[in-house]
């Protein structure tokens, strides 16, 4: 905290002061015993029933407020501390997906403080996965994190009277369109059959066409390739692309993320030599983080996995460590994903482990379940843990208080997950059976996508198909030498001073950044999600560029003592925002409901 936090007097007699024990026992109590488990029943009915959730960031991040009112401007270091702890405990709940697929190949399954020891576990491996990989995706690379944008944006105008008079408006009205779409999309099957979700479209707003366009792109283009891909074997006859996409996206990814981190290397030996890094004194007070300290974390409970699995579990130690390193590549590919687009693309790391597990020769479905469920872990939580970086980075929130409140987040969570999947599955028995075996079984609300899609992925392990290899060639191949060029051109002299100098310029940037030489990063979202996805998310960039476009073709200066909003909460992105938030406050509404209808 700065000096000047700690001179907040708050509004209200009742309120403890800041940075006192008592007010971070006021925030921990509310984010751990309130807004976590809500985040967490959300989370949980939203993947047993939908097969996808939504994060809580943004929910958490509203509800804070709240609390953190009284404080004035400085309550949103308070709010975003208590939704990093309460998100934490979401993203773990989860999670109770795995549990459920246990059940479904038919494992036995270990006593309950087993299952949450090795969550736990995980957990903390993950979050500090994630905080180690902080410095390159939110200082350095500056990546949006759509939902952590929407956060900050939010925090900043919930807790402070002037930003709140100029954005209110913008923001109420996007929460309610949002509530609006998510209740019309569950309630009328005409819009329904859209495929619309605000969250996506909002996600597309606060990102722009740069980055939505070529996702688009990339979906058109596997829509156009289907025919083709099914006629060679790679695709069944009723297969979308992105069953074979998302092994060609998360290649890409993985090829541009080698040319970065190439760079990114090069770069640090070039300063080391040079010293040209600035002085630690420079760095702000709440960025700093003892990275000693972080690296014995992540070994520390990355051992404490292994023993826990091994000792406890009894898996086998080769797949367990594999699974560890896999998560150190894919917590950062998956963030960079996350960054860009919103979409934390857990599914395709899973299945993706699970063809690297077969390729080496594991036949056995409950050892490569345990493995997989490592590197599932940590993207959620380690993803979770950089967009929660990014709306610090915003703020100016201490960074290793913020650590410990999503740590205290994990211990809740790795206990509600468990606790949630076993309280689930007794209410609903329908749960218990596995889909792929009886496809006929009428499962009502409790379509399960998510573990389906984990179950079938396990069951075809020791089946690595040819296709499936070439597939990861040409994704990576693809990323890496598309990402090489646009670094030569991007940097060249005369290119900079054409798309700057002119009207035409700009739009053969817009053409160069968007459609011909686009990010493989930005490239890579449409072979996740479905085309439908892809189009709405294209959809709200496109929205963004044309409104900001001609916004500044018809600026007026403010008037004298008007309220001028800073750079990044622009109407869109704040209209945006309150899509995503608008979306989340209505599935919390739907995961409470169906609790308290499993209770009743």
């Amino acid at each position: 905290m700065s000096p000047a936090s700690e001179a907040v007097t708050p509004r209200f007699r009742f309120l403890p002061a800041v940075n006192t024990w008592k007010y971070h026992l006021l925030l921990a109590t509310v984010a751990i015993l309130i807004l976590g488990p809500l985040g967490g029943v959300a989370a949980s009915y939203m993947n047993f029933s939908l097969g996808f959730f939504v994060a809580s960031q943004v929910l958490s991040g509203i509800l804070g407020s709240v609390v953190t009112y009284g404080y004035g401007a400085e309550g949103k270091h308070g709010a975003n501390y208590m939704q990093t702890m309460a998100a934490s405990v979401a993203s773990l709940c989860a999670m109770s997906v795995l549990i459920q697929a246990m059940v479904w190949l038919g494992m036995p399954q270990p006593p309950a403080w087993q299952l949450m020891l090795f969550v736990g576990c995980v957990g903390m491996f993950g979050v500090g996965v994630g905080m180690l990989y902080t410095p390159l995706l939110v200082d350095r690379l500056q990546l949006d994190y759509p939902s952590g944008y929407a956060v900050a944006n939010i925090l900043r105008a919930l807790t402070d009277k002037r930003l709140l008079k100029a954005s209110i408006a913008k923001l109420g009205g996007g929460t309610g369109l949002g509530i609006l779409a998510a209740l019309l999309t569950e309630k009328v099957a005409r819009v329904a059959a859209l495929s619309i979700s605000s969250s996506t479209v909002g996600a597309g707003m606060v990102v722009g066409s740069r980055i939505t366009v070529p996702a688009m792109c990339m979906g058109l283009l596997g829509l156009a390739l289907t025919p083709h891909l099914r006629d060679i074997g790679w695709l069944g006859p009723d297969d979308p692309y992105r069953k074979i996409g998302f092994l060609i996206s998360l290649a890409m990814i993985c090829g541009a993320a080698l040319v970065d981190l190439a760079l990114l290397a090069v770069q640090a030996v070039a300063r080391i030599r040079g010293r040209a890094q600035a002085p630690v004194d420079d760095e702000p007070q709440w960025k700093k983080v003892n990275v000693p300290r972080l690296i014995a974390w992540v070994l520390g409970w990355g051992a404490a996995v292994v023993v826990v699995a091994t000792q406890v579990l009894h898996q086998p130690v080769g797949f367990i460590v594999f699974g560890l390193a896999l998560s150190l590549l894919f917590v950062l590919i998956n963030g960079i994903a996350y960054g860009i687009s919103d979409n934390n693309p857990i599914s395709s790391a899973f299945v993706m482990s699970v063809l690297l597990m077969s390729l080496l020769g594991l036949k056995d479905p409950l050892v490569g379940l345990m493995a997989s469920s490592i590197l599932l872990i940590s993207t959620s939580v380690g993803c979770d843990m950089q967009q929660d970086r990014s709306t610090g980075w915003r703020l100016g929130t201490n960074r290793v208080v913020q650590f410990r409140y999503q740590v205290l987040g994990i211990f809740m969570g790795a206990v509600l997950c468990v606790a949630l999947a076993r309280i689930f599955m007794t209410a609903y028995p329908v749960l218990s059976v596995n889909q792929l075996d009886h496809p006929d079984t009428k499962v009502g609300q409790w379509g399960s996508a998510m573990t389906y899609k984990f179950v079938g992925a396990i069951r075809d392990l020791g089946a690595l198909s040819e296709h499936k290899v070439k597939a990861l060639l040409i994704g990576l191949g693809v990323g890496f030498t598309l990402e090489v060029i646009r670094k030569v051109v991007r940097r060249h002299p005369a290119y900079l001073r054409f798309v700057q100098g002119s009207r035409t310029g700009f739009g053969v940037g817009w053409v160069m950044d968007s459609v011909v030489l686009a990010s493989p990063y930005a490239y890579a979202f449409g072979g996740f999600i479905a085309l439908q996805a892809t189009l709405w998310f294209g959809a709200g960039g496109i929205l963004t560029s044309l409104f900001n476009t001609g916004s500044k073709r018809f600026a007026r200066p403010p008037a004298p003592g008007e309220t001028v909003l800073p750079e990044d909460m622009s109407t869109m992105s704040l209209v945006g925002g309150g899509l995503i938030a608008g979306e989340s406050l209505f599935y919390l509404f739907v995961g409470l409901f169906g609790l308290l209808a499993l209770l009743g």
